[in-house]
């Protein structure tokens, strides 16, 4: 689907930049020097900027449509900002690019990192680098630790996107209590993973007298990586000397692969792993049917909240664990693409926006992102927020479910584990590198990846079939 997709982005962002040049639009990028600082923004046409804001996002506004423009409004009590926010209920994607090639111009997008390297490439981004660097509050780090810059800056140092929140990774995730219960440590490498898993598949954690779990559950090769881990594998590409290369397709994945097929012969991986989506592997995990899953560190106190609801003296504790360590001792976690704001170079109002960008780093900002809309989502008094039902049931998710300011901490607290599961994301995980083809990588990735771990080919055969069909469709070096 990504590479179809990459298509029609090619195709429309080649519309645009035809559009762009006819129009006379220039960009700051073409002369490979940075954008002037936001105070420093030329007046278009010798008019004074207007404080008002065109915008699109995917996540970021109200829940419903009603709520966004209560969001909108929200906006402008705050900061005197008149904003329009365009929020597509699907197709996301498709349909920015759709009217962004039309001709419409919007002050700020909120895209993922992926889409971010496309429109970079094609020069439709205004790059951010001096206002960000001149920045007191995006260069505070307390606001934004100056290491996560490295996750969005180009080869050349270059900025074009600014953080819209904290973007967690994946890693395994155990039951705490049932370790506990069989008196297991904490597994750390394969071997202790094995013990665990099978454990949990024959010693009857959930106490019911009957063999009905598995130590092991996965939404097909879905966030496999802390166990890739052990043999220094880091999931979809790597570039290596300008060649681009799937670890999971070389000899080093053999043994990782040996290893998941032992547990599904012997019943110790649910058997339906190939065909579960998220859903279903985490419906066992509340279910007490299965004792690990691999999934994203927010979801930890998620499931934790969930059962707490349903129990309040439920035994049931989630943790994460940060997978197998590799030869070197180090673990090698996923980081998930950031999501970013961005300016086109076609931006009616560029000031007005990067301002909007710092503020939305500021407790105000978070509070509209996370808790969401004053008196509808939310009240606050004194400094003492509460909840109404609406915010309950938002779930203080209106884009911001997690920021990196430290000095506005969430006033109703984390849900539990979900601090730890994080310190395990910043200390052990990285981005993926992920190339326009690599849906149709993934598909011959995950053909004999389930292959070889359901023993249908040895896991030597599978890796060379897969790294054949990689290289036969020039999708590896």
């Amino acid at each position: 689907m990504k590479a179809k997709k990459a298509k029609v982005l090619s195709s429309m962002v080649a519309a645009l930049l035809v559009g762009s040049l006819a129009a006379g639009c220039t960009s700051n990028s073409s002369t490979g020097t940075d954008a002037p600082k936001a105070s420093d923004q030329p007046k278009t046409e010798g008019k004074k900027e207007e404080r008002s804001l065109r915008m699109m996002s995917a996540v970021i506004g109200g829940k419903t449509p009603e709520e966004n423009v209560l969001f909108e409004k929200e906006i402008e009590r705050v900061t005197g900002i008149k904003a329009k926010l365009e929020k597509p209920a699907s197709d996301y994607n498709q349909k920015l690019m759709a009217a962004v090639s039309s001709g419409e111009k919007y002050d700020l997008l909120q895209v993922s990192k992926e889409l971010m390297n496309t429109l970079t490439d094609q020069g439709i981004l205004m790059p951010l680098t001096d206002q960000v660097k001149g920045s007191k509050t995006l260069q505070d780090p307390e606001v934004i630790p100056t290491a996560e810059w490295d996750q969005v800056k180009t080869k050349d140092g270059k900025i074009f996107g600014v953080f819209s929140k904290f973007q967690g990774g994946t890693m395994p995730i155990v039951r705490a209590d049932w370790l506990k219960k069989l008196n297991l440590p904490e597994p750390k490498t394969f071997d202790d993973y094995y013990k665990v898993m099978k454990a949990f598949t024959e010693q009857d954690p959930d106490g019911n007298g009957k063999k009905d779990t598995y130590g092991l559950s996965t939404a097909g090769m879905y966030e496999l990586q802390g166990f890739f881990s052990g043999a220094g594998l880091k999931q979809r590409y790597v570039e290596k000397d300008g060649k681009l290369d799937v670890p999971y397709s070389t000899d080093a994945a053999i043994p990782v692969y040996e290893w998941l097929n032992k547990l599904y012969k012997e019943g110790i991986l649910d058997p339906n792993f190939a065909t579960n989506d998220t859903g279903k592997m985490r419906n066992l995990f509340l279910a007490d049917r299965v004792g690990m899953i691999t999934y994203w560190d927010a979801w930890v106190g998620m499931l934790n909240n969930t059962r707490k609801i349903a129990d309040a003296n439920t035994a049931f504790e989630a943790k994460g664990l940060p997978g197998v360590a590799g030869a070197d001792g180090k673990y090698m976690l996923r980081r998930g693409d950031p999501d970013v704001w961005v300016i086109p170079v076609n931006a009616q109002n560029p000031k007005t926006a990067f301002e909007f960008i710092e503020w939305w780093h500021s407790k105000e900002g978070i509070v509209l992102g996370s808790m969401g809309i004053k008196d509808t989502d939310y009240t606050e008094n004194g400094g003492k927020y509460e909840l109404t039902q609406a915010g309950k049931d938002h779930a203080m998710d209106h884009g911001v479910p997690f920021w990196y300011n430290k000095k506005f901490p969430n006033p109703f607290g984390l849900l539990p584990g979900v601090k730890e599961a994080q310190d395990l994301v910043i200390k052990n995980a990285t981005l993926e590198l992920t190339p326009p083809k690599w849906a149709d990588a993934e598909k011959i990735i995950n053909e004999y990846s389930f292959k070889a771990i359901l023993g249908e080919m040895p896991a030597a055969d599978a890796v060379k079939k897969m790294r054949e069909q990689l290289k036969a469709a020039k999708l590896i070096d």
